[in-house]
């Protein structure tokens, strides 16, 4: 078994197996996990808020604990962040295109930047109600999926489809952590300050993550970039 000091360091890293692997075997996707990834990334500098309020990993030289930052949510956000952005267009085997020129003056495109932003808008304005920041957290992330379904209708079963699919691989990861660590959960997360629900031993909360991350993470490059997905067999 793994020492706690170090689980969450192997587990985030775990995260860039299957990042690595989908990196090298689909090369028509490596911009977009490159770039989401990237993007993803400094997220990770948010860990101060979520702890010791949500959880309080072990971490390499007691940083988590000492300052709240850590650098393993550098490499769990990287690795997230890629991964959420490619993982349904790899199983359904479609990628990115550019849209056409015409596609991009429909009117609910006015709100383009805005609705891209609403997550990071939502947050700091919930932050501060009394209650644990993954709510919020969870919130921010959930509205701008459902408004990125609003302003890009195509990409409506790709955004609900990826925060499934992401959920799934998400639970595998979570049953592998309590296999190689077990009781990591009940010692690390704050579960007292949670809802006090758990599905197979994960606490509901980072289900609901793990879902409106990827329902949100899944099209964001599509709709940053102006791109739509199609089958690879189209030109």
């Amino acid at each position: 078994m793994i020492p706690d000091q170090y689980v969450w360091l192997v587990w985030s890293s775990a995260f860039l197996i299957p990042w690595l692997i989908l990196y090298l075997v689909f090369p028509a996707h490596r911009k977009a996990m490159l770039w989401a990834g990237i993007f993803t990334m400094p997220f990770g500098l948010t860990e101060p808020m979520f702890v010791p309020e949500y959880w309080s990993p072990p971490s390499l030289f007691d940083l988590a604990v000492n300052t709240g930052f850590d650098i393993e949510s550098l490499i769990f956000s990287f690795g997230i962040g890629g991964l959420g952005a490619v993982l349904y267009n790899v199983l359904a085997g479609q990628v990115p295109r550019p849209m056409p020129d015409t596609a991009r003056h429909h009117k609910r495109h006015r709100f383009h930047k805005l609705i891209l932003a609403s997550p990071f808008i939502i947050f700091p304005v919930l932050y501060f109600l009394p209650w644990n920041p993954i709510y919020p957290a969870i919130t921010g992330m959930f509205t701008g999926a459902v408004a990125t379904i609003w302003c890009r209708p195509d990409l409506k079963t790709k955004t609900w489809l990826g925060g499934l699919l992401f959920v799934g691989f998400y639970v595998f990861f979570l049953f592998g952590l309590e296999l190689t660590a077990p009781g990591y959960i009940e010692r690390v997360w704050n579960l007292e300050a949670l809802s006090g629900i758990s599905i197979f031993n994960i606490p509901l909360e980072e289900l609901l993550f793990a879902f409106s991350f990827g329902m949100y993470w899944s099209s964001v490059y599509e709709h940053i970039t102006w791109k739509r997905t199609t089958s690879r067999s189209r030109v």
